[in-house]
């Protein structure tokens, strides 16, 4: 089975597994670390994941490879966590769960904004650009990535002394 086969088949297996603990499936990764390989399941949902949610997750996706063998006889370790903070935003859910978030948005025209994600919906997020509001359509992004800020959105109060 190739790279690409592999992987979809491990998507199609894993996907209903995250689904029945209420997450959702981002990503599966199989690399090669020395002799073994090393299968990443990347889980996410609305308002973050638990280490409780990725216990239960692992277990049940060990299970599930398990049952299918999908992972084939030889040694593999198991990793699942959340996404991290550069992984592009290219889903709606994704572009939700940046609220708040201060992102840089590529948009299919060349030009680059960035701005504090106010709203997402299935059709586009609002951006608050330099203290206005701006409405971008998904089918106008290439794609977004979340800014790395060293004060929580939550702290600035207006007062840089």
């Amino acid at each position: 089975m190739g790279s690409a086969s592999s992987r979809d088949h491990l998507m199609k297996l894993l996907e209903p597994v995250v689904s029945a603990e209420g997450l959702d499936l981002e990503d599966v990764t199989v690399t090669q670390a020395g002799k073994r390989r090393l299968l990443r399941v990347i889980v996410d949902r609305d308002g973050g994941v638990s280490l409780d949610d990725v216990a239960d997750v692992s277990q049940a996706v060990s299970a599930a490879l398990d049952d299918d063998d999908a992972m084939g006889q030889s040694a593999y370790t198991l990793e699942v966590s959340s996404p991290g903070i550069d992984r592009p935003l290219t889903e709606p859910r994704h572009w939700r769960r940046a609220a708040k978030r201060l992102v840089k948005a590529e948009l299919r025209d060349g030009t680059v904004i960035e701005g504090r994600v106010l709203a997402a919906d299935d059709d586009g997020v609002d951006l608050d650009v330099e203290g206005a509001g701006r409405r971008l359509d998904y089918q106008d992004l290439t794609r977004g990535r979340v800014q790395v800020e060293f004060r929580r959105f939550d702290d600035v109060d207006g007062d840089e002394g």
